[in-house]
């Protein structure tokens, strides 16, 4: 009812400005901004219902303002387009009506129409959505969080198991009710038949989507993320003070592994491994060299007959060797709309109401690859040192089967198999993902509960205390929020290059960081695909605001230390950019540095320079060197322009003829009568091996490069006095090597170290 009331109003506003406002350009241009802003929130509105059947939730904030990359989107690109055509006819039908009128504006009926558009958004199912989620970030009077909150026993004295942990995507319980869908999970089923299963595993707000399900399943609370000021910057460390399951692993002795087909880097999975005790990650991108076929892939990433596959072959190869170790997978194939079948499963349709339906056929398969695992696990030499640990991560979302999952009592899936002491057992007690790793860590040897988690062999679940659960953590949602919460003050930073860290009063962050330090806050601000880079963001800065900024020594000691401006080692910058900041190069594996500030007088001329200097354009920095050092942004002094060459590696740089066909250097002043150029280059695919010139004017020379950096040498004569040096690759090929996901891919051709130029006498 309240949405057709929200249209009404909607078309009334349109009607009355139409009919009666008259022209005026102002109040046009504030209507039409805001009728469209009630159309972005009703179709984010469908659009988010589409995937998670109940609107606007946190699952949909948290995937917006984290990383998308590596998100399968194929399957919506044609539904996105629509979209977006649609948007567009809408934008142009409204500034069509609303300009109809030919009569002088008329204030009152302008008014009044505008009060109509701002009525319909707030009486928007949408708008009332978002506002929910805003209002229930903030506290409510006093709390018991911390009452029922538990900070686990950080080590398994005697751990004598290893640990293979599954999560299975969207493999919620009710696929495996065998009188409602006959047949559908034979194999996991037998599996589950003799294992302890726990049959009511209910499910939380901030636990229905995959990142949440496996935080509330390792952490024991569920994923409640800030959406206020940079949110980005909470998720360049996960829950950095939290305790997990994968924390008391690594501080047990275990390797802990995590496997998966997709991209790691979607909705941030990458750092929550990395934060919470995983030293070992593959994802699409860590997996392309290793699998068999890099080709065999869906939307998302690797069928799960390839990632399981490799899950058997790194169990095997651990427990051969004898390591204590954690190795957990998560599977792909059941995603949502409507899932993926893979090449070599014995069953490919499954048919229900006499119809095949997809997410059913996806269902069957990928649980036949679960179970095929799990056997062979079973009859390895290995099975009776390893606990073996089955999960959905959340029930199904919005796909094809939907609407006959919905009138059921919905539960998540999850049973363990302890090979040291096999038995078939049937729990039945009321419990949640929360008490996951709990119960894991209690088979394990460890403690029995886990942040609000509880083991369900030796402990009562929440959900057994609470009547309503979901109403108490939507209580304890801002406390929640609140273990993001950085410390205020710092006195002290520890920088660890082996693991690639900043630290702080006992938070962890990925470098590079950037940290704005307030007098009573302090905000790290990562670098990542989504984010400006950080000296972009160091400009926005006010010139007293004080910084640390952790980089590659280049990338700041071009503005304030011209000794380290080459270097490609670690260096820290701390300061404010009205005054004279101190770059410093960072010591060996760890450097632990005090934090002094010392005392500024601001100067704006000096700021105004600091941040045209942020801002420059990278192909436009210029560093003091006679040779071009390719893996810098940016040429040396000498050199006034450059064209067809990438962006900097760690290495150097390859050559695109997406920007130009030739590598081609523009040096400010001729080059010399005679020189000898000295390159250090390598060939890429076809130009390996291949005649690759260099010119100079008419001076042509042919060379050929390997697969492999080598050094060239060449003597040039250039008697017309040219400034152009130009390199030709052969047979530049289109390339995702190297890349950055989700760009486009390049046309390689020569890879470049080094170019020097030197006189001959």
């Amino acid at each position: 009812m309240l949405e057709l009331f929200s249209i009404f109003l909607f078309c009334a506003s349109i009607a009355l400005y139409s009919l009666k406002a008259g022209r005026n350009i102002w109040w046009f241009a504030a209507i039409l901004l805001i009728l469209l802003l009630f159309v972005v929130l009703n179709i984010t509105f469908i659009a988010s219902d589409y995937f998670t059947g109940e609107g606007i939730n946190d699952a949909v904030l948290y995937t917006l303002t984290s990383s998308m990359t590596g998100a399968g989107v194929g399957k919506y690109i044609l539904p996105g387009l629509g979209i977006a055509v649609g948007l567009i006819v809408i934008i142009g039908a409204l500034s069509w009506i609303l300009r109809r009128s030919n009569q002088p504006c008329r204030q009152g009926y302008s008014l009044s129409a505008l009060v109509l558009a701002l009525l319909s958004i707030n009486s928007a199912p949408a708008f009332q959505q978002v506002k929910s989620l805003v209002v229930s970030q903030k506290p409510h009077g006093s709390s018991d969080f911390s009452d029922y909150y538990q900070i686990p026993q950080k080590i398994i004295k005697d751990p004598k198991l290893n640990l293979v942990y599954i999560y299975a995507e969207s493999l919620e319980r009710t696929y495996f009710d065998n009188d409602l869908f006959p047949e559908l999970t034979p194999e996991l089923n037998a599996v589950k038949a003799s294992g302890i299963d726990f049959s009511h595993t209910g499910q939380l707000p901030g636990m229905d989507y995959t990142i949440a399900g496996m935080v509330a399943s390792q952490c024991g609370i569920p994923l409640f993320a800030p959406f206020e000021g940079n949110s980005s910057a909470s998720m360049s460390s996960f829950f950095p003070k939290n305790i997990c399951l994968g924390d008391i692993l690594k501080a047990s002795g275990y390797n802990n592994y995590f496997i998966q087909g997709a991209d790691l880097r979607f909705a941030g999975k990458d750092v929550f491994l990395s934060s919470h005790g995983f030293d070992y990650t593959y994802g699409a991108q860590e997996l392309k060299n290793i699998v068999e076929d890099q080709s065999y892939r869906n939307n998302w990433g690797f069928y799960d007959d390839t990632i399981l596959d490799e899950v058997y072959k790194k169990f095997m190869e651990l427990s051969e060797r004898g390591e204590r170790f954690s190795l957990f997978t998560l599977t792909v194939d059941t995603h949502h709309p409507d899932g993926f079948i893979s090449k070599t499963c014995k069953r490919k349709s499954y048919n229900y109401e006499e119809k095949e339906n997809k997410s059913f056929s996806a269902v069957a398969c990928s649980q036949e690859h679960i179970a095929k695992l799990i056997e062979k696990i079973k009859a390895s030499p290995y099975y009776d040192q390893t606990l073996i640990v089955v999960s959905s991560d959340h029930l199904a979302m919005n796909n094809s089967a939907y609407q006959y999952l919905t009138p059921q009592d919905r539960n998540n899936l999850f049973f363990v198999l302890p090979g040291n002491a096999p038995k078939a057992e049937l729990q039945a007690m009321k419990r949640n993902p929360m008490d996951n790793g709990a119960t894991v860590l209690d088979l394990l040897g460890g403690g029995n509960a886990i942040g609000l988690g509880r083991s369900s062999f030796s402990a009562e679940s929440l959900s057994f205390i609470f009547l309503n659960l979901k109403d108490k953590i939507m209580e304890w949602k801002p406390d929640v929020i609140d273990l993001w919460r950085f410390p205020k003050t710092i006195s002290e930073y520890v920088v660890d290059q082996n693991n690639n860290t900043f630290s702080y009063s006992g938070a962890h962050f990925r470098l590079p960081m950037l940290l704005k330090v307030g007098k009573d806050k302090i905000e790290p601000l990562p670098e990542s695909e989504y984010s400006a880079p950080l000296r972009y963001q160091l400009a926005d800065f006010k010139g007293d605001d004080k910084f640390i900024w952790v980089d590659k020594c280049f990338k700041m000691a071009r503005l304030w230390d011209p000794e380290l401006a080459l270097s490609t080692g670690l260096c820290v910058a701390q300061g404010q950019l009205d005054g004279e900041p101190v770059v410093s190069l960072l010591q060996g594996p760890q450097d632990t540095r005090k934090v002094v500030w010392e005392p500024q007088s601001g100067d704006g001329e000096r700021f105004k320079q600091n941040v045209e200097q942020l801002k420059i354009d990278e192909n436009d920095i210029r560093y003091p060197a006679t040779g071009f050092i390719f893996n810098l942004p940016g040429a040396p002094e000498n050199v006034a322009k450059f064209n067809g060459i990438s962006r900097p590696e760690s290495w150097g740089r390859w050559s695109n003829a997406n920007l130009a066909p030739e590598v081609t250097i523009e040096y400010r002043e001729p080059l010399p009568e005679k020189f000898t150029l000295k390159m250090k280059a390598k060939a890429f695919g076809q130009n390996i091996n291949q005649p690759i010139l260099v010119k100079v004017g008419n001076e042509e020379h042919s060379i050929t490069l390997g697969e492999q950096l080598s050094e060239v040498t060449l003597q040039m004569s250039n008697p017309q006095g040219m400034n152009l040096l130009t390199i030709v690759p052969p047979a530049p090929e289109l390339s995702n090597e190297g890349n950055i996901l989700g760009h486009s891919p390049r046309k390689l051709g020569v890879g470049i170290e080094s170019i020097d130029i030197e006189p001959n006498a």
